[in-house]
């Protein structure tokens, strides 16, 4: 049986330069935000490797703290945006809450919590918060 030439070819780097996606900013959104970022990482991954394969594992906890943050912090629905750099992934998460993000204490012996801002800062590159009148754009630049 013949195998169709298209199976065997990788996706071309446009196909899969950007990926956009909305959710209503429910609880289970961020499980959904997280499996539509994993999927656009295969489709990467496929046209252009990670360097290092700790790179996609990273980039979707981040996306995971992001989202997870926005459902908490700022109801209503939200925005994920990825697309591939030069040399990494922009990730950028756009909500309704104009708050920008601020560092807590993490405290686990007092109901957790607080770990997430440090640890986005921790893996990423460079991140950037942009203030809008009707809510915030959270930017983060990853290795890939």
């Amino acid at each position: 049986m013949a195998s169709d030439p298209s199976e065997d070819r990788k996706p071309s780097q446009e196909a899969i330069e950007t990926l956009s996606s909305s959710f209503a900013g429910q609880l289970c959104d961020v499980t959904d935000a997280r499996l539509t970022a994993e999927r656009y990482l295969s489709a990467l991954a496929r046209a252009s490797p990670p360097s290092a394969a700790e790179h996609r594992d990273d980039i979707l906890l981040v996306v995971t703290e992001l989202v997870a943050n926005s459902v908490q912090y700022a109801p209503g629905p939200f925005e994920l945006h990825m697309r591939r750099t030069f040399d990494g992934v922009h990730v950028t998460v756009r909500d309704s809450s104009t708050t920008p993000p601020a560092p807590r204490p993490c405290l686990p012996l007092h109901g957790g919590g607080g770990i997430g801002w440090h640890l986005i800062h921790t893996l990423c590159d460079q991140v950037s918060v942009v203030l809008r009148p009707d809510g915030k754009d959270v930017h983060t630049f990853l290795p890939w």
